[in-house]
């Protein structure tokens, strides 16, 4: 009987990006595949930096489905909030056609919802506030369709640890080691509760020391900046011009109004689902 095969689909988070390892990065899913069994495990991580769903999905999806996995791990979404190019029903699509193909195999699904990177960063209210609106829209579709395929899914944007500095590397966007480690601990929980996972949990505590002061500055002064600048080139004009529409909304007290459009606009997006339609242009 072949070893389980464990295959990540994603962006910058489950590539590894704030835990690294040997001049290498490493990451919640490398830490979490050892465990899945008492025996050996193989482990493939296609995450890339930057990936968006669209990435995931005519990039990533078809070098996962050529190793037939029994377990992939599909977390994805944060990079595409953060493009002017956004729309909740493009999102929707592409996510269910991945979910669809993988579970179509019989691979076992793992996925999450995440917090917004708006409020990670700590960004002025009137620019945080819709890109939470469109995280919520995400995590939204998300939620939904994980439930629609059977998935193991992980509520990651609750809980106490996204508070914990120490939980997060310098760019304050991706966790250092101890998240990662968060992260593959919770997901294990998950599988384990299904009859997934057989090994012991991975390890909450980290085996690298953490990072000076001078060092997690050095990083968010660079690497960290640098990540903020490249994904949101594009969005900036738009994210100025979503800060005044949300102004002018908060100060008129109908916020409530722009809730409202993204409750619509998700309703929508699963409801095309539900009834095979597809946007044209769509992947």
């Amino acid at each position: 009987m072949r070893p389980p095969l464990f295959v990540a689909l994603g962006d910058s988070l489950t590539e590894g990006v704030g835990d690294r390892t040997g001049g290498g990065r490493r990451g919640w899913a490398a830490l979490l595949a050892p465990s899945l069994c008492a025996g050996p495990v193989r482990f493939t991580n296609l995450a890339e930096s930057g990936a968006q769903t669209r990435d995931v999905l005519e990039r990533q999806l078809p070098a996962a489905l050529a190793l037939r996995p029994d377990l992939v791990s599909v977390v994805v979404g944060v990079n595409d909030t953060l493009r002017r190019t956004f729309d909740i029903r493009d999102v929707a699509a592409r996510l269910d056609q991945v979910y669809a193909a993988c579970t179509g195999q019989g691979a076992l699904l793992l996925t999450a919802c995440l917090p917004d990177p708006g409020g990670m960063l700590g960004l002025p209210g009137a620019l945080a506030r819709p890109l939470a609106r469109r995280q919520r829209a995400v995590n939204t579709v998300v939620h939904a369709l994980s439930d629609r395929y059977g998935a193991a899914h992980l509520h990651a944007c609750e809980g106490d640890w996204i508070g914990d500095r120490a939980m997060w590397s310098a760019d304050r966007l991706h966790p250092g080691e101890p998240g990662h480690r968060q992260l593959a601990v919770r997901f294990h929980a998950l599988l384990t509760e299904r009859g997934a996972a057989t090994g012991p949990a991975p390890s909450p505590e980290p085996d690298s020391p953490a990072p000076t002061r001078w060092e997690s500055l050095r990083r968010l002064a660079t690497a960290g900046t640098g990540w903020v600048a490249r994904r949101c080139t594009d969005l900036l004009p738009q994210l100025l011009s979503l800060a005044v529409d949300e102004i002018r909304h908060h100060a008129r007290g109908t916020t409530v109004r722009l809730d409202l459009r993204t409750t619509t606009a998700v309703s929508a997006a699963l409801a095309a689902l539900s009834t095979g339609e597809r946007r044209p242009g769509a992947a």
